[in-house]
């Protein structure tokens, strides 16, 4: 893994190397919706509450208050893996942080690209689809990505270490890439992340996983981990790496891996109890990037128990 300390993002809009994007014509918005539909009508999208709460909300409909828009705006962001060292008990513990953190991106640096490197106009309406579309399923079928066997979404040069965002905009693109979802061609015959995932929560009858077995899906959230979880699982602070890190899609992305600031022995030590103090919390909330203070409250717990589960406690 390379050895480079991670930076937030800088400037007033992404820099070019950072994103890849592709247009829809809104008119695909109901084709969208049939896919869930026909998905969800043939039991393979999982009816776990906690999974439902990410996908329930998306009808894949404009919004009321602009529905004169003309065109979507998906874009991948790279997001490199990032490590973190905690110190505890004279020792060093290299920890994984996946795409959880604070990049650094806001909306408003995400509308700046959207408006100057891809409409490259003024004077065009620009609004968050986020809440509208089920982002993974909108990006493969643009073409922006293709499907792993692993269910997770692919962009060329990014692999699957992307954050995706989608806009509507009502200015009226050119091109509409709409195609068939596709799975990558080297998915085909290798299972590597199948025969690699700790859970069994990748088979072999489809793409579309076996959420419930997932890790992420208990993670993510407070609470016990399921007994049937096998401690020697867990494998980052928050998600799970296991089919990504082996992935031959991501061999060059997982060398562009940076580091975070290291975690002193106090605070670690703080955060494995889950007794934080009021600085220590500032600190942790700086060095992880992986909770704001204010939310405190829900990420210290869920972050602490994934600490034990890593460090050993």
């Amino acid at each position: 893994m390379a050895n480079n300390t991670w930076e937030p993002m800088k400037g007033d809009e992404l820099p070019s190397s950072l994103f890849k994007y592709q247009i829809l014509c809104t008119k695909h918005l109901h084709e969208l919706q049939d896919d869930f539909e026909v998905l969800d009508t043939a039991g393979k999208i999982s009816h776990n509450t906690v999974f439902r709460s990410y996908v329930g909300t998306n009808t894949h409909e404009l919004p009321a208050s602009f529905l004169d828009a003309k065109s979507i705006v998906i874009i991948a962001v790279f997001t490199p893996l990032l490590t973190a060292n905690f110190h505890y008990n004279g020792e060093s513990h290299q920890i994984l942080v996946p795409h959880y953190y604070e990049d650094g991106i806001t909306e408003e640096h995400l509308k700046n690209t959207i408006k100057n490197q891809i409409i490259g106009h003024n004077g065009y309406r620009i609004e968050n689809a986020k809440t509208s579309v089920l982002l993974k399923r909108l990006a493969v079928r643009s073409g922006l990505g293709r499907y792993g066997r692993n269910n997770l979404c692919y962009v060329d040069g990014f692999g699957s270490f992307v954050r995706l965002h989608a806009f509507f905009t009502d200015f009226e693109f050119e091109e509409d890439n709409w195609i068939e979802a596709k799975i990558m061609d080297s998915c085909e015959k290798c299972k590597i992340c199948q025969n690699n995932c700790p859970t069994g929560s990748i088979n072999d009858e489809n793409f579309v996983i076996d959420i419930e077995k997932c890790i992420p899906l208990y993670n993510e959230i407070p609470g016990e981990f399921p007994w049937w979880i096998n401690p020697e699982s867990h494998n980052a602070l928050m998600g799970c790496m296991k089919c990504q890190l082996i992935c031959p899609a991501n061999n060059e992305v997982v060398k562009l891996t940076q580091t975070l600031e290291d975690v002193s022995e106090e605070e670690t030590k703080a955060l494995l109890e889950g007794n934080p103090t009021d600085d220590q919390i500032a600190s942790l909330s700086k060095k992880t990037k992986m909770f704001i203070p204010e939310h405190a409250s829900y990420y210290v717990p869920v972050l602490s128990r994934n600490l034990r589960a890593l460090i050993g406690q």
